[in-house]
């Protein structure tokens, strides 16, 4: 197959959070099909970096993202804009001409799109016809903005939420309806899109973890007891899980593990974490990091206190995979056929998730063991090769569609 990515950020090999699931998906591919991206770059990368995706791709196309909209701007486009406020917020013309003069060089059997934001450019769009249209939904931006209105209330941010939330679903479900394929990375994200527009066409293919390069260390380097969490924060979600978590779960933590600390590391950390670093020397932000699996191998615990959002958290197998007890949300595990007390702790009040961080830094057999069962679903569920090949099989059944 000739296979096209329409991406939202430049998914390289150094790359956390939800692009690294595109990258692995374009690396395997590569070895039996015809791949080329087009991406968002967020900011000028690295040769190594492109080098990293380019070796896997026929053509590898960056774009611009789009720059902030000022005020006049976003109450044009909350009037007349060409989609909804939300989506206006990765518009790009130089997208649209960007993917139109690869789909005129070279015939593609199936562009897929990777995230919701940038399905718009497979929406009606012209320059792709002849091609199947896949759209690969990370996180439906309908439902996630309800729920963070639904836990911020009527802050600023819920406040935001609410007017983004215009006209969004029916042209996010219309987008949905048009493609020849959905593709979720859970079960419970395909049952939430179906329980608001039955009929969709809709394909589960899981999330992934690289089990030979995330691995538990034969031997950890001394530290003081460390709980991790990892992220992209410009992606609120994220943000919101570290200032939850630092907040109103780390003090009860600290009161109980006086010498613990709370490792955030990723790209991106907002003025509001940087403030609670500043304030706590036990909170330690590490911005961007060029390879997260040192970290990994310097904590105890991994948390992932998420409370917005959908979709599957890599960082959640990545930590398995490294050999790192999880404490989660039952948001923040939604997808992982993980059991409670076997191989992860599950809370979602902040007084229970202190209490599960503090079991674990305090009960090391109970650690090594939760650990050493959730490093085992991992290997036996959730390799890359797995994930790909279900891709792989969902793209072959819809390009065959095309014959009929």
């Amino acid at each position: 197959m000739n296979i096209l990515f329409v991406v939202k950020e430049f998914p390289h090999s150094q790359v956390i959070g939800g692009p690294i699931i595109i990258y692995n998906r374009i690396k395997y591919l590569s070895e039996r099909h015809t791949v080329s991206c087009i991406a968002f770059a967020p900011h000028e990368p690295t040769d190594e970096q492109v080098e990293s995706l380019d070796r896997f791709c026929k053509e590898l196309r960056l774009v611009p993202c789009p720059g902030p909209r000022g005020a006049l701007e976003r109450a044009r486009d909350w009037i007349a804009g060409p989609v909804p406020p939300y989506f206006m917020l990765n518009y790009s013309k130089q997208m649209y001409a960007g993917l139109g003069e690869m789909a005129r060089s070279f015939v593609y059997d199936v562009a897929i799109s990777e995230y919701s934001m940038v399905a718009q450019y497979l929406y009606c769009n012209d320059d792709l016809a002849g091609m199947k249209r896949v759209m690969s939904i990370h996180e439906c931006y309908y439902l996630a903005r309800k729920k963070v209105l639904g836990v911020q209330g009527f802050s600023r941010e819920g406040r935001q939420a609410l007017l983004q939330l215009k006209g969004l679903k029916d042209f996010e479900f219309d987008m949905y309806a048009d493609a020849d394929k959905v593709l979720t990375l859970t079960p419970e994200g395909r049952d939430e899109l179906l329980a608001v527009r039955g009929g969709l066409d809709i394909s589960v293919v899981p999330h992934g973890v690289d089990i030979d390069s995330f691995k538990p260390a034969s031997s950890r380097p001394g530290h003081p007891p460390t709980v991790m969490f990892l992220g992209n924060f410009p992606h609120d979600p994220n943000r919101d899980a570290a200032v939850f978590f630092a907040e109103e779960v780390w003090p009860a933590v600290r009161r109980e593990v006086g010498d613990a600390r709370f490792l955030v590391v990723g790209r991106g950390p907002t003025p509001d974490m940087l403030e609670l670093a500043r304030k706590d020397p036990s909170i330690v932000i590490t911005g961007e990091v060029a390879d997260v699996k040192p970290y990994f191998l310097e904590s105890d615990v991994f948390v992932c206190p998420v409370r917005m959002g959908g979709g599957f958290r890599g960082k959640v197998l990545e930590a398995m995979a490294s050999g790192v007890a999880v404490v989660s949300t039952r948001l923040g595990a939604e997808g992982l056929p993980a059991s409670d007390g076997r191989n992860i702790l599950l809370a979602d009040a902040p007084s229970d998730l202190a209490t599960q961080t503090v079991r674990l830094l305090k009960d090391e057999s109970l650690r090594d063991g939760i650990a050493a069962s959730a490093r085992e679903l991992m290997v036996e569920q959730f390799s890359w090769q797995h994930g790909v090949e279900i891709l792989e099989g969902v793209l072959e059944e819809v390009v065959a569609k095309q014959a009929v």
